[in-house]
C-alpha cells in the first residue's frame, strides 16, 4: 500500500463559540468524512504530521481521533496506519443533524460487519452449513401447498397461534417454562423483546439492572429509553444480587442471562436465582431472563429456566430461533406475564402490527414434526466436539497467554488475557491478521476490570479452529515482543 502523503489537501473551519481545539477538529474532520471530502477508505497522515499542519499538540489530534475512531468514523490497524471507516452508510450529514444524538451503534459492535463471511472466531454465527435445508425446504413446500386465506391474512398480533401452542409445550418439557400458548407472544427475536419491554417497563430516568460484563444490545434498548443503567457484577455464580442491592437506586427491572451469562458463560446457581426473585417480589420489579444459549450444554443435566421458579409473576422469558435455526429467520418469543400481556400487545400493534404468518406456519411444522429437537441434538454434539477442539488447541498453543474458559457450553467461550495485554489490543493484532475475535472491553461498562477475547467456535470446523487457533497465538506473540 503506498504511504499516505506528508500533508493532507483539507479546509476546515473557524474555529467558533470558543470550542475547545479537540472539539473543533473532531467536528470539522468528522464534517469532512460526512460529507466525503475525506473519502471512505482513505489512509491519513501521522497524527504528528496533521497537528503540525493544523499548528495543534499532537495530544489534541490524537483525541479527536480517539473519538472518531469509537464512534467508527475511522479504523486503526497496527502496522497500516489510520483510515476512514471504507463502510460508512450514503452520505446524509444534512439529516444526521437532526438525528438525536443519543442513538449511537452500541460499542460492542461498531467496525464489525455481518454481510461478510464468517471468519474465525466469529462469536454470533452458528453451523450454518449444517443446517438441513432439505427438510426444511420439504416442510415449506407442503405448507404453501396447502395454504388457507386466513393465514396469508394479517393473523393475531400475538402471533400464530398453532406455533405459540408447540412453543409453550416445547418451552415446558426442555426448559421447564410455565406457560400456556396465550402467554406466548412471538416477536422477531430477543432484541425486539427488549426493545418493547424497555417501552413498557421504564421511563426515562429510572433504573434497571444490567450484568457487567453484559450484552451490549440490553444496554442499547435501555440507554434509546433514556433509562439510569446500573452495571451489576458477575463472577461464576452469575448476577451478585447482593452487590446489586447495595447500589440501591431502585430498579424497576433487572436483565439477566442465567442459563449462560453473556459473555462470560456462567450459570447462575440456584442460590442467586432464589435471591434475583426474592429481590424482585420486594422491590415490585420485573425480570427479563434472555434465555441465551440455553440449548447448547454439553455437560451435565439441563438447567431450568428462572421462570420456572417464579412464584410471583415477576419474570419475562425471553429466547429466538435464530441462532439454533438460522439468524434470517427473525423469529423469537416472549413469554408474558398475564398482567403485562394487553400492555405488551397493544404496543407492538403500535409498532409492527403482527409478525410473518407463513414462516411461523413453517416453523410450526418444522417443530410439530420433531426436526426441531433432531437438529437441536445433532448440533449439541457437533458444537460441543468443535468446543473440545478449541480448548484443547488453545491449551497448547496459548499456554500463559490466553486462558479459555473450561465451561463447556454456548456457541462461544471467553478468554482470559495473562500476558500483560489489554482486550483492545489483543483484538487490533487478532484483526490485522484476519482473525475475527471480541475484546471483552466491549462488553463492560463503566471502568475495565476483566482483560480477554470471545471466541466463537459453532460455525468452525476443527481443523479451521486448530489453524486459527495458531495463528491467534503467533498474533499474540508478535504484538506482544513489538511492545517490549
Amino acid at each position: 500500500m503506498a504511504k499516505p502523503a506528508r500533508t493532507l489537501d483539507l479546509a476546515l473551519g473557524p474555529r467558533l463559540n470558543k470550542s475547545s481545539l479537540t472539539r473543533w477538529l473532531y467536528e470539522e474532520m468528522r464534517r469532512a468524512i460526512l460529507e466525503r471530502r475525506l473519502p471512505p477508505g482513505i489512509r491519513l497522515p501521522p497524527t504528528r504530521d496533521l497537528a503540525a499542519q493544523f499548528r495543534v499538540s499532537r495530544g489534541v489530534v490524537v483525541t479527536a481521533f480517539d473519538q472518531l475512531r469509537e464512534q467508527g468514523y475511522l479504523t486503526a490497524r497496527v502496522g497500516a496506519g489510520t483510515h476512514v471507516c471504507a463502510n460508512l452508510p450514503p452520505n446524509n450529514s444534512v439529516g444526521m443533524d437532526r438525528v438525536q444524538r443519543t442513538q449511537k451503534l452500541p460499542a460492542a459492535i461498531r467496525g464489525l460487519s455481518r454481510s461478510r463471511p464468517a471468519r474465525p472466531f466469529r462469536a454470533y454465527e452458528p453451523a450454518l452449513t449444517e443446517f438441513p435445508t432439505d427438510v426444511w425446504a420439504r416442510v415449506g413446500s407442503r405448507r404453501l401447498h396447502r395454504v388457507s386465506a386466513a393465514l396469508l391474512g394479517a393473523g393475531h398480533t400475538a402471533g400464530y397461534e398453532p406455533l405459540r401452542q408447540e412453543i409453550a409445550a416445547y418451552l415446558g418439557s426442555s426448559r421447564g417454562v410455565n406457560c400456556s400458548a396465550d402467554c406466548v407472544v412471538i416477536l422477531s427475536g430477543v432484541q425486539q423483546g427488549l426493545d418493547l419491554f424497555s417501552r413498557l417497563l421504564l421511563q426515562p430516568g429510572q433504573a434497571v439492572w444490567l450484568e457487567n460484563p453484559g450484552y451490549f444490545g440490553a444496554a442499547a434498548a435501555f440507554r434509546n429509553r433514556g433509562a439510569n443503567i446500573i452495571p451489576v457484577p458477575v463472577d461464576e455464580h452469575g448476577l451478585d444480587v447482593a452487590a446489586g442491592i447495595c447500589l440501591g437506586r431502585e430498579p424497576r427491572a433487572a436483565y439477566v442471562t442465567p442459563a449462560h451469562q453473556f459473555p462470560l458463560g456462567a450459570c447462575m446457581s440456584l442460590e442467586r436465582r432464589l435471591a434475583l426473585l426474592a429481590w424482585a417480589q420486594d422491590a415490585n420489579a420485573f425480570i427479563l431472563e434472555d434465555d441465551y444459549d440455553s440449548e447448547y450444554r454439553f455437560e451435565g443435566h439441563p438447567i431450568p429456566a428462572l421462570q420456572g421458579l417464579d412464584t410471583h409473576e415477576s419474570v419475562i422469558f425471553l429466547g429466538s430461533f435464530n441462532k439454533v435455526l438460522f439468524p434470517s429467520l427473525r423469529l423469537g418469543f416472549a413469554v408474558v406475564p398475564p398482567a403485562l400481556l394487553d400492555p405488551v400487545l397493544a404496543l407492538r400493534l403500535a409498532s409492527d402490527v403482527t409478525p410473518p404468518g407463513l414462516d411461523q406456519a413453517i416453523l410450526c411444522d418444522f417443530i410439530a414434526e420433531g426436526h426441531l429437537g433432531r437438529h437441536i441434538r445433532r448440533m449439541r454434539n457437533l458444537y460441543a466436539t468443535r468446543l473440545e477442539a478449541l480448548q484443547e488447541a488453545a491449551q497448547q498453543y496459548l499456554g500463559g497467554v490466553l486462558e479459555i474458559s473450561s465451561i463447556r457450553a454456548g456457541l462461544s467461550t471467553a478468554g482470559i488475557l495473562c500476558n500483560g495485554m489489554t482486550s483492545r489490543e489483543a483484538e487490533s493484532l487478532a484483526t490485522a491478521n484476519g482473525i475475527e475475535v471480541l475484546g471483552l472491553h466491549r462488553f463492560i461498562l463503566g471502568k475495565n476490570t476483566i482483560e480477554g477475547l470471545l471466541l466463537g467456535f459453532a460455525s468452525f470446523t476443527e481443523r479451521e479452529i486448530r489453524g486459527s487457533v495458531r495463528a491467534l497465538a503467533k498474533a499474540l506473540d508478535d504484538g506482544a515482543h513489538t511492545r517490549a
